[in-house]
């Protein structure tokens, strides 16, 4: 077809698309054609826009590295992982909710026993987490496995130092045969995502700050069960209502107690003051479904 015009270019793109065997391949890929035709009529974009639109979209993938995916940011802060993840974990009233996963989960992080030291070595206040693991009707999960990974006092994830030696603030442990869990780590603290690439550039240009408030991630799995990916917030951090990607949930926020120096949930002692978290989390029942990073 020839001598196409801004009214009929979208109807030839679609039409060279009618051959495409993959049936759910068809229906995204003209979807997308559609909407994205559609914006580009609705804001009039111009030459220089796109241009650079395409140089933005160039510059987030070469910020893209081992420690760092600028694209996951990308996602998260214009809110589209929480609208992913929202259309595809609805669960019954009583589960624990899902909510983003963020750009730092490793796989395979280190094995620990019950009441190990998750944070290994790593800087900030020290905290004692605890809980169970349940089903939706009350049974308890035994054995559920947890994966948990969170940033230090300094906002900063273990992946993002290329001089560290070992994990730190991430590990997995089982629950035992009654479901409950137990670990030491350290105080969550509010942090900025990463912020001197392009989605910083973003953000400033939106008016927007890069600010997540403070929390632990989790990533629960069970034999029966639904996997579960989620955080738990810290109560009171004055960013819990505009976290920069969304991933706020009511439900998943809990205090953080804080104990004066002396005798620790573990038996031990500590010469500083320390906190402690207890969160229970419910698991959907039914065909385990795995985040793929």
């Amino acid at each position: 077809m020839r001598n196409l015009d801004e009214e009929t270019i979208t109807q030839a793109v679609l039409a060279r698309n009618v051959d495409m065997k993959d049936r759910r391949l068809k229906e995204v890929m003209t979807s997308l054609i559609q909407h994205v035709h559609a914006f580009a009529r609705e804001v009039r974009l111009t030459e220089e826009e796109w241009a650079a639109g395409i140089q933005f979209l160039t510059d987030v993938g070469h910020t893209c590295n081992p420690c760092r995916q600028e694209f996951i940011l990308l996602s998260d802060t214009l809110g589209l992982s929480t609208l992913v993840t929202a259309q595809n974990h609805r669960k019954p009233q009583g589960c624990t909710e899902a909510t983003v996963f963020g750009p730092f989960y490793v796989d395979d992080a280190p094995e620990y026993e019950l009441g190990a030291d998750v944070g290994n070595g790593m800087t900030g206040e020290p905290c004692y987490v605890s809980g169970q693991v349940r089903s939706i009707t009350g049974e308890a999960v035994p054995g559920a496995r947890l994966e948990v990974w969170q940033a230090d006092a300094e906002g900063f994830y273990d992946v993002q130092d290329p001089e560290r030696t070992c994990a730190q603030g991430r590990g997995t442990l089982h629950a035992d045969d009654s479901g409950h869990f137990r670990f030491k780590s350290i105080v969550a603290e509010c942090y900025p995502i990463p912020h001197d690439g392009p989605v910083g550039r973003m953000l400033e240009a939106m008016g927007r700050h890069p600010w997540r408030p403070a929390h632990l991630h989790f990533m629960i799995s069970a034999p029966g069960y639904e996997t579960l990916v989620t955080h738990v917030f810290r109560d009171g951090d004055k960013y819990l209502d505009t976290d920069a990607v969304f991933g706020v949930r009511s439900s998943l926020v809990a205090d953080w107690v804080r104990h004066e120096a002396g005798k620790t949930p573990d038996g031990g002692e500590s010469d500083i003051p320390y906190y402690t978290l207890n969160y229970d989390f419910v698991l959907n029942p039914g065909r385990p479904i795995h985040a793929n990073r």
